[in-house]
């Protein structure tokens, strides 16, 4: 009888049973020669993996970030080595600007030949080096034996502090060779930084004595919506998110706002607590000795890469948050409701962004129709700008953004990943004409495996934000903007997807609606034309 903890195994086998180990129930990929053992492998365990193979190497590792985004667990995408990983690699980049747990696992060239230069398949130099500066660690997977330990390890150093993606290459001969292999022993702790108590009591301290408390919330925050939500309320503070920072407390709640309308109230804040965010554009509107910033970061260096905090928690915010909530009571007095102090700022706020009619009005039938537990991804067009200051979100993981990096053309196939993760909930992607057609082959991997995400697609026949730069800076010198496309409907429908193209706000409605219904992809195309930039509100002055 065999050894349950030891195996006879190839490399493909090893690496499978690894990620099955450690959790991993659907795998995006591309397969290729390099990678052929690994998809045997895959083909055996096809029970407990499921493989939704793309249509470009960038569609797998996007529709990756885009499930671990919606959910915070760990999301795998495989490619082969060379062209196929670099073809990913600005996705993998996205993860990294996330914080996002991320597996790359791309195959590599024979192990004898690496760093030859001889013009093997899909050579190229040092990708194992290109690797590690996209990720937080990278290893090389030498041996059969060796790969549930590394596979652990990568995990570890995902998830441990500060989670961001991690790679992983195998050699083809790796994947091919059999060795004796120990699966079941290769699990490892997970890594959080501990709790300063004396931090904490002086936080709570701060906090429960300020007169004007503010709240900022990151991509860090996403895990502790309820604590932010009682902190909010037991101090009267503004919660303030941003992009990744979104949902952490519902957007209908007289405390949240968006981080323009922030701005009047930086005036007055004298203690700011940003909770897993860098705290980047409110720290330009300016400070002053009249003002405190408690920071919660995981990361002990980055506390001081913009600015420094007068107190730096270094601790995962899911640690400091019930702790700060439970001592804060003690410093903390009976304080007046400020809910017609922030329904004021709201209502002003909606008056200063009324002027943004064709974004607002598609942003609020979006917002109808996804409901309570309905995911947005956002992009890289007018309305994806306009979401960001004017969308509520009333969820945390339902407003799904690519951070600073602005990776134009990742929404379509990232929400594929997030409907992926989000089988039964509504999930709609928005695009441009010009970001679309980065990834829209990928409406076939979508039609195949049966991913019935809703995308609409803004169309104005440019790439629109530039175009609109180049006429209001650059005294209407416009180059290389202005776009020839395809028919999108007759484009998708040979896809075999559902397509419509909408010029009312109710046709629009209906084709979500028959969207959300079908398990099939449903793209939406909605003419436009110029409309009014948000770009008042991008850089707005220093007022401390």
């Amino acid at each position: 009888m065999k050894n349950m903890m030891t195996q006879q195994l190839t490399g493909g086998e090893a690496v499978v049973k690894s990620l099955i180990k450690h959790g991993i129930t659907t795998l995006f990929g591309l397969p290729g020669v390099q990678n052929d053992w690994l998809y045997n492998a895959l083909y055996d365990h096809r029970d407990q993996i499921r493989v939704l193979h793309t249509r470009h190497e960038q569609g797998a590792a996007y529709m990756a970030l885009g499930y671990a985004m919606a959910t915070g667990r760990p999301a795998v995408y495989n490619v082969v080595p060379g062209p196929g990983f670099l073809n990913a690699s600005a996705a993998l980049a996205t993860a990294y600007g996330l914080n996002a747990p991320v597996l790359c696992l791309t195959g590599q060239i024979p192990s004898h030949q690496i760093g030859q230069q001889i013009g093997v398949l899909h050579e190229i130099n040092d990708q194992l080096g290109i690797m590690r500066k996209l990720t937080k660690w990278a290893e090389r997977i030498h041996t059969p034996a060796e790969a549930p330990g590394l596979i652990a390890e990568a995990f570890r150093m995902m998830r441990s502090g500060r989670p961001r993606p991690v790679g992983l290459e195998v050699p083809m001969d790796v994947l091919q060779k059999r060795a004796v292999v120990d699966i079941e022993n290769t699990t490892l702790p997970v890594y959080a930084p501990p709790v300063d108590t004396d931090q904490i009591e002086t936080a709570a301290k701060w906090l429960g004595q300020a007169k004007n408390p503010i709240i900022y919330t990151g991509g860090g925050a996403q895990g502790v919506g309820p604590e932010v939500t009682q902190l909010a309320l037991d101090l009267q503070a503004p919660v303030v998110g941003y992009r990744t920072g979104m949902g952490v407390l519902d957007g209908r709640h007289y405390l949240s706002l968006h981080l323009p309308p922030s701005h009047e109230y930086w005036k007055k804040a004298d203690v700011v607590l940003a909770v897993g965010t860098n705290l980047r554009i409110p720290f330009k509107w300016g400070t002053d000795d009249n003002m405190k910033i408690i920071r919660v970061e995981v990361d002990p260096r980055a506390h001081d890469r913009l600015f420094k905090p007068d107190l730096p928690i270094t601790a995962r915010a899911e640690d400091v948050l019930p702790m700060l909530v439970n001592r804060v009571a003690a410093y903390n007095s009976v304080r007046e409701s400020r809910e017609e102090e922030m329904k004021a700022y709201k209502q002003d706020w909606a008056e200063r962004t009324a002027y943004l009619e064709f974004q607002n009005a598609y942003l609020r039938l979006i917002r109808e129709e996804l409901g309570e537990d309905g995911v947005f991804i956002d992009e890289l067009t007018q309305v994806g700008f306009a979401a960001r200051i004017t969308y509520p979100v009333y969820k945390p993981r339902t407003f799904i953004s690519t951070g600073y990096q602005g990776t134009l053309g990742w929404g379509f196939a990232a929400g594929l990943g997030v409907k992926v993760a989000k089988p039964h909930t509504p999930v709609i992607s928005i695009a441009g004409d010009g970001g679309f057609l980065f990834t829209m082959q990928e409406l076939a991997t979508a039609v195949q495996h049966r991913i019935g995400l809703v995308t609409l697609l803004f169309n104005n026949n440019r790439f629109g934000n530039v175009q609109q730069m180049q006429k209001r800076l650059y005294d209407g010198r416009v180059i290389a903007t202005d776009l020839v496309n395809p028919d999108f409907v007759k484009l998708a429908e040979s896809f075999g997807a559902n397509a419509v193209r909408a010029t009312t706000l109710d046709a629009c409605r209906e084709a979500m609606q028959a969207g959300f219904a079908s398990d099939l992809p449903m793209l939406i195309e909605i003419p436009m034309g110029e409309v009014e930039s948000v770009d008042r509100f991008r850089k707005l002055g220093q007022v401390r």
